[in-house]
C-alpha cells in the first residue's frame, strides 16, 4: 500500500461527499418540489409525455397500483428487449451483420437489463448489434434505473408522509416518477458524462469495425461503436454492462485515470445523494446523514481490506525469492492496484457490475470483499433507488430490535412499526439468502452447473456463489472462470435476477403502503433516536449479522479455505 494509493481513494471519497448535498437537493426539487428545474425547456416535454401516455400527473396511486404499474412496465421492457435481440439480424443498425441472439441467451440478457443487473453471458462486440445496444440495452439502462429511483421515492413517501385523517395513504404516481427520473436526472446527467468521456478518448461512432495492421505485421479487427453514450448511463444508472467484453478495463471504454475517477464518482453520485433527499423528505436531514454514515462505514470496511489484500503478493508466492509489488495478475496497469481495489469495492457496493480488473484474479481475501459486498444486499449505497429502500428495510429491523431492548413499541419517524411491517421486512431479508444459497446448492450438484466451472475446489465454489449473489443482488459482475452461456446458467440466472429485483421489491412497497396510512405521533422520552452515532452503529451491526453471517459457512468453504490452502502452496 502506498500514500499515493490512499490519496486516490480519499480524493474519490471527497468528491462523492461534495456532490451529495447539491445533487440530493436537486433530486428533492425534481420529485417533491412544486416547480421542477428548467420549466420552459423540459416542462413541455414532460407534459407531452403525460398526454401521449394518458397519464394524469395529479392522480396519486396506492401501493398496489404503484407496484402493478412498475411490474407491467418492466415486463413490457423485458419482452421488447427480447424481441429486438432475436430479430436484430433482420434489422438495420447492424453493420457487422450479426445474427439474432439465441433464445436462451436473449432471455437471460433481457431479464438482466430489465432488472438493472446487466449480467452479460456473451461477448458484446460479437453478439449484439449497434441498434440492439442503443435502442434495447441502453434504453433499459435508463428505464430500469428510473424504475429503481421511483421505487425508492415511493418507500420514502410511505415512511415520511402523514397518514390517517391527516393525509391520504398514497405513494405518488409511478409514471410521473419514471418520467421525471429519466427527463430531469438520467438524460442530462448521462449527456454531460458522455461528453466528458468523449473528451478523454472514449469512442462514439456508428462506423463499422476497422481492420488494422499491428506492429508485428498481423491483421486485427478493431470493434467500434457508440460507446460513450452507453458508458455514461452504464455508470450513472449503476447498470454495469460493458460495450466490450473487457468492460471498463478496455481502453475504448475507460482510457485514462481521469475517466476512471469520473466513472467511479458517477456510480455513487445518485445512490449517495438519495440519502440526503430522504432527509429532506423526512423534514430532518440528520435522518439522511445517518443512512449515509452507515453506508460509508460499510464501504470503508470493504475498500480497506481489499486494498490491503491486493497490495500484497499472491499467497502462493510468499516465501519464494521473488519481488512483487502486490498481486498484479488481472490488473490494468493504467490504474494500478489501489484503483482496481477501489473500483471493485464501488461496483459491488452498488448494483453496478462494471469492472476495471479481473475479479477472478484477485487474491482469495481480496476477491472475498466484492463477494461479501454482494451478500450484504444492496445497502452499501446500492443501486440507484435500490440502495435507499434496501437500507430502509434494515432500519426498520434495527428500530424493532431497539424497541425490544427497551420494552417499547418501535417507532420510526413518528410511525409505529408493528407485526405486519416486521414480517414483510424479514421476508425481504430472507428472500435474498434463499435465492443465492438455494440456487448455488443446486448448481454445485447438478452436472449442467459444474460443467461450466473453470476451477475446482474452493475457487469453483466461489465462482458459483458469486454468480448467484451477483444475479440476486442485480449487480452483474462475475468471476470470469465461469462459462455462463449455457441453457442451465442462462435460465437459472435469468430467474435469479428477476426474483432478486421484483420479488424483493414487492414486500418493500407493501411496507411503504402500510406505513403511509399510519398517523404520526410526537416522540416521547422513551423514543429511540434514529439520527445519532448509536443508531448508526446498531444499523451496521444488524446489516452485518443478518446479512453476512448468514453466508459465513459458504464463505468459509470458498475464499477463506482457498486463502489457507494457497498459503500452503495448494492451488486448484
Amino acid at each position: 500500500m502506498t500514500a499515493n494509493g490512499w490519496l486516490q481513494i480519499l480524493a474519490f471519497a471527497a468528491l462523492v461527499g461534495a456532490l451529495t448535498v447539491p445533487l440530493g437537493a436537486y433530486l428533492h426539487r425534481v420529485f417533491e418540489g412544486d416547480r421542477q428545474p428548467l420549466p420552459r425547456l423540459l416542462g413541455p416535454i414532460e407534459r407531452f409525455a403525460y398526454r401521449f401516455c394518458g397519464v394524469d400527473p395529479a392522480r396519486e396511486q396506492d401501493w398496489l397500483t404503484y407496484t402493478a404499474s412498475l411490474l407491467v412496465f418492466s415486463l413490457f421492457g423485458l419482452l421488447a428487449t427480447y424481441a429486438l435481440e432475436r430479430l436484430q439480424g433482420a434489422l438495420p443498425g447492424n453493420p457487422q451483420h450479426l445474427p439474432g441472439v439465441p433464445p436462451a441467451l436473449a432471455w437471460n440478457t433481457a431479464a438482466s437489463f430489465a432488472t438493472n443487473t446487466n449480467w452479460q453471458a456473451y461477448t458484446p462486440e460479437t453478439t449484439v448489434s449497434d441498434l440492439t445496444q442503443m435502442a434495447g440495452l441502453a434504453w433499459q439502462n435508463f428505464t430500469s434505473a428510473a424504475a429503481g429511483i421511483a421505487a425508492a421515492l415511493a418507500v420514502a413517501r410511505g415512511l415520511t408522509r402523514r397518514g390517517g385523517p391527516e393525509g391520504p395513504a398514497t405513494l405518488g404516481n409511478f409514471w410521473v416518477d419514471l418520467v421525471r427520473a429519466t427527463l430531469y436526472v438520467l438524460l442530462p446527467g448521462a449527456f454531460v458524462v458522455a461528453l466528458f468521456l468523449v473528451s478523454q478518448g472514449v469512442l462514439q461512432t456508428l462506423a463499422p469495425y476497422r481492420e488494422v495492421t499491428t506492429l508485428e505485421g498481423a491483421r486485427q479487427l478493431l470493434a467500434l461503436g457508440p460507446v460513450a453514450s452507453q458508458e455514461a448511463i452504464k455508470m450513472l444508472g449503476t447498470n454495469g454492462g460493458g460495450f466490450f467484453n473487457a468492460n471498463s478495463a478496455h481502453p475504448f471504454e475507460n482510457p485514462t485515470p481521469l475517466s476512471n475517477l469520473v466513472e467511479l464518482v458517477a456510480i455513487l453520485a445518485i445512490p449517495a445523494a438519495l440519502t440526503y433527499t430522504f432527509g429532506r423528505m423526512a423534514g430532518d436531514r440528520r435522518q439522511g446523514w445517518a443512512l449515509f454514515a452507515a453506508m460509508a462505514l460499510l464501504f470503508a470496511g470493504g475498500v480497506v481490506p481489499a486494498y490491503w489484500a491486493e497490495a500484497h503478493p499472491e499467497p502462493a508466492l510468499r516465501g519464494l525469492p521473488v519481488t512483487a509489488a502486490g498481486a498484479l495478475e488481472g490488473k490494468e496497469t493504467r490504474f494500478g492496484i489501489a484503483e482496481s481495489a477501489l473500483f471493485a469495492t464501488v461496483t459491488t457496493g452498488t448494483s453496478c457490475g462494471a469492472v476495471n480488473a479481473s475479479l477472478d484474479s484477485f487474491t482469495p481475501l481480496g476477491g472475498m470483499v466484492p463477494l461479501v459486498n454482494l451478500l450484504l444486499g444492496e445497502v452499501i449505497f446500492g443501486g440507484v433507488g435500490a440502495g435507499l429502500y434496501g437500507i430502509l428495510v434494515f432500519v426498520l429491523l434495527a428500530v424493532f430490535i431497539a424497541g425490544l431492548m427497551v420494552g417499547r413499541t418501535p417507532e420510526y419517524l413518528g410511525k409505529k412499526i408493528e407485526a405486519k411491517e416486521v414480517k414483510l421486512a424479514m421476508l425481504y431479508a430472507l428472500l435474498f439468502p434463499a435465492l443465492v444459497l438455494g440456487l448455488a446448492g443446486w448448481a454445485i450438484v447438478a452436472r449442467p452447473g459444474v460443467s461450466s466451472l473453470g476451477n475446482a475446489g474452493p475457487h469453483g465454489l466461489t465462482e458459483v456463489l458469486y454468480a448467484f449473489a451477483s444475479g440476486a443482488g442485480n449487480n452483474g459482475s462475475a468471476f470470469a472462470g465461469l462459462a455462463a452461456d449455457t441453457p442451465f446458467w442462462n435460465v437459472t440466472l435469468g430467474l435469479d435476477m428477476l426474483a432478486g429485483r421484483f420479488l424483493m421489491m414487492v414486500p418493500v412497497l407493501a411496507i411503504a403502503g402500510s406505513m403511509a396510512g399510519k398517523k404520526t405521533v410526537a416522540p416521547g422520552l422513551g423514543t429511540f433516536p434514529t439520527h445519532g452515532a448509536l443508531f448508526v452503529g446498531l444499523l451496521v451491526a444488524v446489516i452485518v449479522i443478518v446479512g453476512a453471517l448468514t453466508f459465513l459457512p459458504a464463505l468459509s468453504l470458498g475464499p477463506v479455505a482457498e486463502h489457507f490452502l494457497a498459503l500452503h502452496g495448494k492451488l486448484f
